[in-house]
């Protein structure tokens, strides 16, 4: 196996793993929309970040609300991983649309709350737009700002009650 094939397999695992962590809340998640979840692959992510933009109208959404936004678009692009790892030859496009995905559902769910918590999207939906704007994607994604990005949403929504790995 190339290094770069390796390297891309295990940044799929990793992710793949640390997103898996997620999948408690999702019964509650799930139960009154299963729905949008097929409807919301990377080509129509542009639709899902347009349904998610209405519903902060009436205010700014608490980080809890935050929390639960991420982590189903975390889960969206967790089966999505899946559904690449499983097809077998990644390519840069698979990490591109993947990582694009991403930092179109986290961008908009910041730009429905304040605070540190929205900030801390922000950044990682940014780190996410580096990576897929990278020629090896998969390579760019590996580095220390956006682990400590991921992080930092994690520990947030961690104190909040929602356990979410990005």
């Amino acid at each position: 196996m190339k290094p770069s094939r390796l390297a891309s397999a295990m940044l799929i695992l990793a992710v793949t793993t640390a997103l898996a962590a997620c999948g408690d809340g999702d019964k509650a998640t799930t139960a009154g929309s299963t729905t949008p979840a097929p409807t919301s692959a990377a080509p129509s992510a542009v639709a899902t970040s347009a349904a998610a933009t209405p519903s902060p109208a009436a205010g700014t959404a608490t980080d809890k609300q935050l929390c639960e936004a991420v982590k189903k678009a975390s889960d969206e692009m967790r089966a999505e991983m899946v559904k690449v790892v499983t097809t077998g030859d990644a390519s840069a496009a698979d990490f591109k649309k993947i990582l694009t995905g991403l930092e179109v559902k986290v961008t908009t769910v910041a730009s429905t709350g304040d605070g540190k918590l929205a900030e801390a999207l922000r950044t990682f939906g940014a780190e996410a737009a580096k990576a897929a704007a990278a020629a090896d994607p998969a390579t760019a994604a590996d580095n220390p700002a956006f682990e400590k990005a991921g992080k930092d949403v994690s520990a947030v929504c961690k104190a909040n009650g929602i356990n979410i790995v990005l």
